[in-house]
């Protein structure tokens, strides 16, 4: 048969650039959406099985549970740690392929959003005062459920204990309400467990968790600091009922100092919450904002904590809360060996109003965003105090370095401005360009994607030094802009409050005409500060001010790119491998030690666990984090970092700059923001669309601006813009 070459041998699909790339971004899509069903799949049964447990069918189904998996490798608490850590873990181990499958996928999002103006449950400022500050829809949600599910197993473990009652036989009243006592003392601590859970998630600074939902962990702090009351609100309840049942009963010194091996070790426990209180104690804000390194310290007895926690309560128990400790562990063990480093400041200025600006040598390969933010910490200075604060510049200001700006303000800071200036002096009296300052820095983190890039309209509120991470955004816009890249911002509006006339010069730090020429006629930036202090301008217009830099000698030492919010493909097979590392050394000390020799004391089992989660860490995290320090490409500060170092807004090596306002920036003095006539004019004039509203300072600007965010967005009209509340402020 004959056959027609000119058809057959030309391919059934022709060829197309576009069509792979089309296939692949939809395998990928697909791809994305499976992973994101099945984590939220899992976390919705997981928080389910929170609700259920306490009820009658739940005790029962914990019960048979236990029964079926008691005769297993890991035993009884194993199915514990399958019940209520598991699924967190699988969560996390999830996050992995799917944040690799997101890399890359930021300016596309940017190019795609074409979102239809509308509210947001996290951005949508619910309670704008009080207690708990600025309070979204979403964080809302989250406080009610916390609330609710307290409230719902206190009574539901109550109703099961009444039931119980009966089976200890003929009690006299007394007894039984000393009995019904004592059971509550045990609901308490179970309820506090949960709590426990949860407690230490937010404080993974790292943690593939925050990345996974886009919170970073300045934001999630908060979060720890309410589930932290909550938690020892509910161990003091715990506590003081059993206390009340030992007075009642005349056994408080033995109940007290008793050492079970068969049950809950109380003097553990005793311990465990006295280390507990002290840290609850010094985090009310009263003796935080005073007292604040008596705070920063008493709070690394966490460590003591959980080890007296463990020998008090055993390893089953501390399987209820081992997944978001062992997370924690893990990013608490990667910042350990990051901050090891020790990192060039390749140039500081010291600026009239009392603020600094360190310009930092990085890795190329370490990334991050405008929003982000690290720690700091000076040898020099002190060697135990670490400081969060955020980056002023952009990741397209220079691939080699990073800046942050400090505001002199406290003890801390205030050495840092006054060891600056000696070595400006130096520099210029004796030893000319040899001066060095030597940092370690952990971090950048972050959010995860560029959220100020989503929006069209941007207006940026800072307060003081919160001016630093909105000279960032300004640079990126513009850098977008000059480069064509995705970018959806085109007006931005920045107000900035002030003491003192004197802070207008951290302007300087970004020239905006340099970064984008004629950048006028592509992004409408209008910047309007107010001097709350002066009544009048006390300089006269175009009058130098005093910017001293400092061009330090570098020695080579670049940040470290072991974080977790770095390398995605290591970071991700860090939390894997450690994972894995976990179930296997716990199931070779079940299956070499503890069941072979019938180990049953509680606290003994309990302290194994914590240790099998420590040697986990260490050994098989710990050679991840060996080849991941391999691959690094540490290379010397050279031309290249040295170029950079002078394209960071304003001129190294000069004793003086001038800084002259853009035509662009209006100063007011003697009077603070109206936010209710700004937002008023914005909203007459922008029309319908999404204005991201992102505000850095003090609490009192925040619950200001959202206060009247709240009040546009719910009296809205259809050709009105939607305004979005985000809060960039870090409060320890």
């Amino acid at each position: 048969m004959a056959v027609d070459r000119n058809v057959s041998d030309e391919p059934l699909l022709l060829p197309s650039g576009g069509q792979p790339r089309r296939a692949s971004k939809l395998a990928k899509s697909l791809a994305r959406g499976t992973l994101k069903l099945a984590m939220w799949t899992l976390f919705l049964a997981w928080i389910t099985m929170f609700f259920v447990i306490p009820t009658e069918v739940g005790t029962d189904f914990y019960s048979d549970w236990e029964d079926a998996t008691s005769g297993t490798l890991y035993g009884t608490q194993g199915s514990v740690l399958l019940l209520y850590s598991a699924p967190i873990l699988l969560i996390a181990v999830l996050a992995v392929p799917y944040l690799l499958l997101s890399g890359g996928q930021e300016d596309d999002a940017i190019a795609e959003q074409k979102k239809s103006p509308g509210l947001r449950l996290r951005t949508f400022p619910v309670l704008v005062d009080g207690v708990f500050g600025v309070v979204s829809a979403a964080e809302f949600i989250g406080i009610a459920m916390f609330v609710a599910f307290v409230l719902w197993a206190v009574y539901w473990y109550t109703v099961v204990n009444f039931e119980m009652l009966p089976s200890y036989g003929d009690l006299t009243p007394l007894e039984k309400r000393v009995q019904m006592l004592q059971m509550s003392a045990y609901i308490f601590g179970l309820t506090a467990l949960t709590c426990l859970a949860f407690l230490f998630l937010p404080v993974a600074r790292g943690s593939i968790l925050l990345r996974l939902v886009d919170i970073p962990f300045e934001h999630a702090t908060r979060y720890h600091v309410w589930l932290g009351n909550l938690t020892m609100f509910l161990l003091t309840m715990h506590g003081l009922c059993y206390f009340i049942v030992w007075f009642i009963r005349g056994i408080v010194l033995e109940s007290i100092i008793e050492w079970k091996s068969d049950g809950g070790a109380n003097f553990a426990g005793v311990i465990c919450y006295c280390f507990g209180f002290t840290m609850w104690v010094t985090t009310l804000p009263p003796v935080r904002k005073r007292f604040f390194e008596l705070f920063f310290y008493t709070h690394q007895l966490y460590i003591i904590f959980v080890i007296f926690f463990a020998l008090h309560v055993g390893d089953t128990y501390v399987s209820k809360a081992a997944g978001g400790i062992f997370l924690f562990m893990l990013d608490r063990f990667l910042r350990f060996w990051q901050s090891r480093r020790k990192v060039d400041v390749i140039s500081a200025t010291s600026f009239p109003c009392g603020s600094v600006s360190l310009v930092i040598s990085k890795p190329k390969n370490l990334q991050y965003n405008a929003l982000g933010f690290i720690f700091l910490q000076l040898r020099d200075i002190s060697r135990l105090q670490w400081h969060p604060f955020s980056v002023s510049s952009s990741p397209l200001d220079g691939s080699h370095h990073l800046s942050v700006l400090i505001k002199s303000v406290g003890e801390w800071t205030g050495k840092l401005r006054n060891s600056v200036s000696d070595l400006l002096v130096s520099q210029t009296q004796l030893y000319g360009p040899n001066a060095s300052i030597v940092a370690s820095v952990e971090g950048p983190y972050g959010h995860e994607s560029p959220y100020h890039l989503m929006y069209k309209k941007l207006i940026l509120v800072a307060g003081g030094s919160g001016i630093s991470p909105f000279l960032a955004i300004l640079s990126d816009v513009l850098h977008r802009v000059r480069d064509d890249k995705p970018c959806l911002p085109r007006d931005i509006l920045l107000i900035w409050a002030v003491k003192r006339s004197n802070e207008i010069s951290l302007l300087s730090t970004i020239d905006m005409d340099s970064i984008c020429p004629s950048f006028s006629d592509k992004v409408n930036v209008d910047i309007r500060v107010f001097v709350t202090r002066e009544s009048e301008a006390s300089l006269e217009e175009g009058k130098i001010e005093k910017v001293v830099s400092l061009n330090t000698r570098s020695r080579g030492g670049s940040m470290s790119v072991l974080v977790g919010t770095g390398n995605k493909i290591w970071s991700g097979a860090y939390v894997v491998i450690s994972i894995l590392g976990f179930l296997i050394t716990l199931a070779l000390l079940d299956a070499c030690y503890l069941n072979p020799y019938s180990i049953s004391k509680w606290w003994y089992r309990g302290i194994l666990f914590v240790g099998c989660m420590f040697v986990s860490v260490i050994i098989f995290g710990g050679g991840v984090v060996y080849f991941w320090h391999r691959s690094e490409n540490v290379t010397p500060a050279g031309e290249e970092d040295r170029e950079e170092s002078e394209r960071i807004g304003y001129m190294l090596d000069q004793e003086t700059t001038q800084y002259k306002l853009c035509e662009n920036t209006s100063v007011s003095y003697g009077q603070r923001p109206d936010f209710k006539e700004i937002l008023g004019s914005v909203s007459d004039s922008w029309g319908c669309v999404d204005v991201g509203v992102i505000v850095c300072g003090p609490q009192t600007l925040q619950s200001s601006v959202a206060k009247e965010i709240r009040s546009q967005d719910l009296r809205r009209k259809n050709n009105s813009p939607v305004f979005h509340f985000n809060s960039h402020s870090f409060d320890l």
